[in-house]
């Protein structure tokens, strides 16, 4: 095998896994597009800004859910000559899209809250109680299906609107219990706000996630000089450069690298140790280029000579 020679490999490599995570996806987004809409009456009926806030949050649920499901097929779609690595990315993308659905609904919420603080009115409590129970435990059973599927930056994304949509559903009956028992009416929009927070620090969280990954960065729970530490500390590697590590998605994790080898007659035996080695790691697709020692000693013995310098230091 001569230098220049590379090696691929899969391991576990299956976008089929996403497929897992769509029929909870589509339960979700039925019973949360049905309910949205009986509390969008209610809470126009009723006058309360927590429950409008709260239906306006579960239709854009409802929208982020059917990203998710269309994003979950599409990661399962097979590699192709155009897209090699298969529609893993999608998933990613519209993460990224429910993360900017989220912090606008956010706004919208600060907004309406504000205006709703400066010109007071009346609120139904005891309708905007019974309806926010219900869009409670509706949120519930959702949460409860989306936290049962795969976990991925789509289901992420999905089920961050829905713990949302949970906080305003209970912000909606803490209004509404408020408002029956005092008549207090500035606890709807208090509490609005204060959902709106809550919420902000998760959303960013996720969108933070989305950009690293698709600006193709090192993966958060691994670090770029331990994985290259791991390998030198293989029998046979004499040092490792042109090093990549990145995320194809939340499901596979990508690595390149060229590795310089004492001997190349051991190989096949380095190659299955760095594949169990950094399999172990989480990493499931190797590129790897072998680069015998005597040809790099020679290439940085020319590169220093050209640079000025006496000799070439002794190799690792």
């Amino acid at each position: 095998m001569s230098d220049s020679d590379h090696h691929h490999h899969h391991h576990g490599d299956h976008p089929h896994g996403a497929t897992r995570a769509l029929p909870a996806l589509v339960a979700a987004l039925a019973l949360t597009l049905a309910f949205a809409a009986i509390e969008a009456v209610a809470g126009w009926w009723s006058g309360s800004l927590a429950l409008l806030a709260d239906a306006g949050h579960m239709a854009t649920d409802s929208l982020s859910l059917a990203l998710a499901g269309f994003a979950a097929w599409l990661s399962a779609r097979p590699a192709s000559p155009r897209h090699s690595y298969g529609l893993q990315r999608s998933e990613v993308l519209m993460g990224l899209v429910n993360a900017l659905l989220m912090l606008a609904l956010i706004v919208a919420l600060a907004v309406a809250a504000v205006h709703r603080l400066l010109a007071p009115q009346a609120v139904a409590g005891e309708v905007v109680s019974v309806v926010a129970l219900l869009g409670l435990l509706v949120n519930l059973l959702v949460a409860w299906w989306l936290s049962r599927s795969e976990q991925s930056f789509n289901t992420r994304g999905a089920l961050l609107h829905v713990i949302g949509d949970l906080l305003g559903s209970v912000a909606a009956l803490v209004a509404g219990l408020v408002v029956s028992l005092t008549g207090w009416t500035p606890i709807d929009p208090i509490l609005t706000l204060t959902i709106a927070a809550l919420i902000l620090g998760s959303t960013l969280r996720l969108l933070s996630d989305a950009m690293h990954t698709l600006m193709e960065g090192v993966p958060r729970h691994l670090s770029l000089e331990a994985i290259g530490r791991a390998i030198v500390a293989r029998p046979h590697v004499c040092s490792v450069h042109d090093l990549h590590l990145w995320s194809v998605s939340s499901r596979q994790v990508a690595l390149s690298a060229h590795l310089v080898i004492d001997d190349l007659g051991y190989w096949e035996e380095v190659l299955g140790d760095l594949e169990q080695t950094l399999k172990n790691l989480g990493i499931s697709h190797l590129t790897l280029q072998p680069v015998p020692l005597e040809r790099r000693v020679k290439w940085v013995k020319r590169t220093l000579t050209r640079a000025g310098s006496p000799a070439a230091p002794k190799p690792r």
